[in-house]
């Protein structure tokens, strides 16, 4: 409630327009969504890439995956890339109340359920730089819409990592090895969604669903606004 409270003052002070054409009246206007290119080509069942129906990409055949599956809403495209910039590097914080209704909205098509919604974390360090976690924020607007705990506390980045931009298609995996820690046991024998803003490889999202199983999570999907095919 504090939050649509402040949503509406914000929207007073600044009334909302569009992140793509300028159009007032919303953050992704009506025409701007339209525009959005939802993936609904078969995917990879493990990580989400792109394949012909029923098949499983050569990357998770040959290596053991650790997470259940990742699930991306959009084509990282121009709509999509401006939201995510926006929300991720011009602290325009509010757009991500706009998104979280289209991940919800993805949810809720799909049937994608689980016990507990966890948001992937930043390093402590990184996290105080930018002054917020977008894909907390996310999170938060997600699990307010579908009724869902959000774990924000269990799942840590422990150790900090060059940025996954950085790194080549092979290096993100050895980036990001060991890099998360799941402290206690309340997530034991939990289903997890892991929500995050955009997936490339999935490098993260695995390493992060590593941490979690082995601290007795059940399954661990990953869920993203956009996916970089």
């Amino acid at each position: 409630m504090a939050n649509r409270v402040k949503d509406l003052f914000l929207n007073l002070l600044f009334p909302p327009r569009c992140i793509n054409c300028g159009r007032g009246g919303a953050y992704i206007c009506g025409s701007c969504r339209d525009m959005l290119c939802p993936i609904d080509a078969p995917v990879c069942d493990g990580c989400g890439a792109l394949l012909p129906p029923g098949a499983m990409c050569m990357s998770c055949m040959w290596h053991l995956s650790q997470i259940d599956g990742i699930c991306s809403v959009y084509n990282f495209g121009s709509v999509a890339r401006k939201a995510i910039h926006q929300l991720k590097y011009n602290n325009l914080r509010v757009i991500g109340g706009t998104m979280a209704r289209l991940l919800f909205g993805y949810m809720t098509e799909n049937h994608l359920t689980c016990d507990v919604l966890i948001p992937v974390p930043l390093h402590k360090s990184r996290l105080r730089e930018r002054g917020y976690n977008q894909s907390s924020l996310l999170c938060r607007g997600l699990g307010g819409l579908c009724g869902i705990p959000v774990d924000e506390k269990s799942l840590v980045r422990s150790r900090r990592t060059v940025s996954q931009t950085e790194c080549d298609r092979e290096g993100r995996m050895s980036n990001v090895h060991g890099a998360f820690e799941c402290s206690g046991d309340v997530l034991k024998g939990k289903n997890v969604v892991l929500v995050d803003d955009v997936c490339t490889t999935g490098a993260t999202l695995q390493a992060c669903a590593a941490a979690l199983k082995a601290e007795g999570v059940i399954t661990v999907r990953g869920l993203t606004f956009a996916r970089d095919l």
